[in-house]
């Protein structure tokens, strides 16, 4: 493998599993911690002002590019391109377009609610939680997905 392509593949493991394991802890611990706790919803709304901080975004954004560029790289450079292709499309399609699609404007939602009022307290149970739940627990099965294929193919 090419020098640069094997330090872009190092790095892409190393962020796809960063990312990875902060929805993971989400999806596993986080979430159902947030439902059980009264103020719950006000904490998320929270969370979700502060994600926009320099670290996370940074690296949950740029690493589109990175994506692109492993996959160009490994069309381009590796004999067999798949694992680079593979990699790119799950951090792409399983990780950014459904936080577009499907965690951003639940947070929009929640951002715009009376977290207090009964109503919004329903939504936050039984609309809000469950669904960015799932929708978290995809990304991290893309990000980790994403590794995977990209370790899988290291030794060659």
């Amino acid at each position: 493998m090419d020098p640069w392509l094997l330090v872009l593949t190092q790095f892409a493991v190393l962020a796809y599993s960063a990312l990875g394991g902060v929805f993971l802890a989400f999806s596993d611990f986080i979430m159902r911690a947030l439902a059980r706790s009264p103020g719950g919803a006000e904490a998320m709304q929270s969370i979700n002002r502060e994600v926009f901080r320099i670290v996370f975004m940074a690296l949950f954004l740029g690493m589109v590019p990175v994506s692109v560029l492993l996959a160009v790289g490994g069309w381009l450079a590796a004999p067999d391109p798949t694992r680079f292709v593979a990699a790119a499309a799950l951090y792409v399609g399983g990780c950014f377009a459904v936080t577009a699609a499907g965690n951003v404007p639940l947070n929009d939602r929640l951002a715009g609610i009376d977290a207090t009022t009964p109503e919004g307290r329903d939504w936050w149970a039984t609309v809000y939680g469950p669904r960015w739940t799932r929708l978290n627990t995809a990304r991290t099965i893309a990000c980790i997905a994403a590794a995977a294929v990209l370790i899988g193919g290291l030794g060659s």
